[in-house]
């Protein structure tokens, strides 16, 4: 079984920044697409940032410039470093990956963390 743990979530003030960590831990063949999604309350859940197994990485328009997403392949870990922090990038925030893990056989899925709360306040 894969499972995907999330950290650095928090409080923070208006143009401050955090970092979230996402490891994914178990018998782990490879990891693909990894990324960040956040859900504000009410509504679905949105993609923030992706990051493909060559480092490839694309944003959502309202956070290019301000956050980074970067991976650690050989800690099965993805990041996301957000500055310049802003109260409408308060949500709740997942990791997700696409993995291909071992149990007897090959499996493919996507798994999500737990999800971790950002709190900007102005």
């Amino acid at each position: 079984q894969v499972q995907l743990v999330e950290s650095g979530g928090g409080l923070v003030q208006s143009g401050g920044s955090l970092r979230l960590s996402c490891a994914a831990s178990g018998s782990i063949v490879s990891i693909n697409d990894m990324g960040w999604y956040r859900q504000f309350p009410g509504k679905a859940r949105e993609l923030v940032a992706g990051i493909s197994s060559d480092g490839t990485a694309n944003y959502v328009d309202s956070v290019k410039g301000r956050f980074t997403i970067s991976r650690d392949n050989a800690k099965n870990t993805v990041y996301l470093q957000m500055n310049s922090l802003k109260p409408e990038d308060t949500a709740i925030y997942y990791c997700n990956a696409d993995i291909v893990y071992y149990n007897h056989r090959s499996y493919r899925a996507v798994h999500w963390g737990q999800g971790t709360q950002v709190t900007v306040s102005s």
